[in-house]
């Protein structure tokens, strides 16, 4: 076996680092560890699996993906489940989580082998929730890791996933104030980013000027972007609101770029009304990139003087991480896992309204030095707190403290 990927992030986060990661992972060698989400392309769950299966592997475990599966209705019962369990009010109809529970029965029956012979399944997010219930002669741990906002929850819709999630061994939230008491050991673990992969590596200077040319973005004149899904919990028509306000005063340009993902259905109409908003505005760059283009996303972050995230609801914001990894500040919604990162005034700004956004683009582009010095924050905060080696890290722990059967609820920091 070959330590390349470890060699690798070694250079990055340091020596200690990775012989603290081979340390934690020795005594679980050769565990069976399966991930099961709802899609393996688009959406932060997906990007942080496709780095953690390899290094685990590296690291000795035996870890696999799955996916499940499912019909279009399906699709659209979960992605009302996320947003009524991020608070906002809508009646799911019986005959949508019948067919909710139906799906996850059909995709248990499929993977029914595998998880019931695993020594430790993490089941991410309400679509795979149910799963569970279907594997009575399950043999390892079973985890629930939540990477959604779940604080103010329509009750209901709550209530409903609950009597899925309480029988886990543990469950995974991203902040204290997502977490919903649960008759089980809950455990805190943030999202992270893959410095070594294709959205986070360096790029060359020809590369960014290739991105900026075929972008048809203007050299000279300062570029604010948000990347992300198109998505309303995002507030694309917001942050074109918060351009058009700072507009007035600097000249500059927007970048709206994202794609959708497999388990989103709502993306497309979401699109739609972006394109709306922003038409007739030549300054206002609207793209819908595929699930890999992860370089383009990558160079578009760097060739950007400012990054908006101006979320109304976020579970962590991965894209605000990319983007404070590559040095830029961040103008972000005081919302979730925003504030985690973005500590205000200091590697970037929290907003609540289009008019504060755009007073920050506006401070930050009249003052350079000050941009400057929160870009270098924002990427020294990352490199000590958001690196997929402490995701890593606090997974194993937390696999180790479910094994020698703690009771304790236990705060990974």
């Amino acid at each position: 076996m070959t330590d390349l990927l470890l060699d690798q992030y070694q250079e990055i986060v340091g020596e200690e680092v990775i012989n603290s990661l081979r340390q934690l992972a020795e005594p679980l060698r050769g565990t069976k560890v399966v991930h099961v989400n709802s899609t393996r392309e688009g959406g932060g769950v997906a990007e942080i699996l496709h780095r953690m299966i390899p290094l685990k592997k590296e690291l000795g475990l035996d870890p696999c993906w799955e996916v499940i599966v499912g019909e279009g209705d399906f699709y659209q019962c979960t992605k009302y489940m996320h947003n009524t369990l991020q608070g906002n009010r809508f009646e799911i109809s019986r005959s949508l989580l019948k067919l909710y529970e139906d799906t996850n029965e059909e995709n248990a029956e499929r993977l029914r082998g595998q998880l019931e012979e695993a020594d430790f399944v993490f089941i991410h997010d309400p679509q795979p929730a149910p799963l569970l219930s279907w594997c009575s002669g399950r043999k390892g741990k079973w985890i629930w890791r939540c990477h959604i906002d779940v604080s103010r929850p329509y009750r209901p819709v709550w209530k409903y996933l609950r009597d899925f999630v309480e029988p886990y061994d543990a469950s995974i939230w991203s902040l204290a104030e997502f977490a919903q008491p649960l008759h089980h050991p809950l455990y805190l673990i943030a999202p992270s980013i893959d410095p070594l992969s294709e959205k986070n590596k360096e790029l060359s200077e020809t590369e960014l000027q290739e991105i900026l040319k075929r972008s048809k973005l203007d050299p000279y004149r300062p570029i604010v972007a948000q990347i992300s899904r198109f998505d309303r919990f995002k507030d694309p028509v917001g942050v074109i609101q918060a351009f058009r306000l700072a507009k007035k005063f600097v000249s500059l340009q927007l970048v709206l770029a994202g794609g959708g993902a497999t388990d989103d259905p709502e993306g497309d109409e979401v699109l739609a009304e972006v394109k709306a908003a922003a038409m007739g505005d030549l300054d206002i760059h609207v793209m819908l990139l595929p699930s890999d283009a992860h370089r383009t996303i990558n160079g578009l972050q760097r060739i950007s003087d400012i990054v908006l995230q101006k979320s109304t609801k976020e579970g962590f914001g991965l894209t605000v991480t990319e983007a404070m990894w590559k040095g830029k500040p961040v103008i972000g919604g005081e919302v979730g896992g925003i504030c985690l990162q973005v500590h205000n005034h200091h590697t970037g700004f929290l907003v609540n309204t289009p008019e504060g956004a755009a007073l920050r683009i506006r401070y930050l582009l009249t003052h350079r030095d000050k941009l400057e010095e929160m870009g270098r924050k924002a990427r020294q905060f990352i490199l000590e707190n958001f690196l997929i080696t402490r995701h890593v890290r606090e997974y194993l722990t937390l696999m180790l403290a479910v094994l020698q059967g703690s009771e304790a609820r236990i705060e990974l920091a």
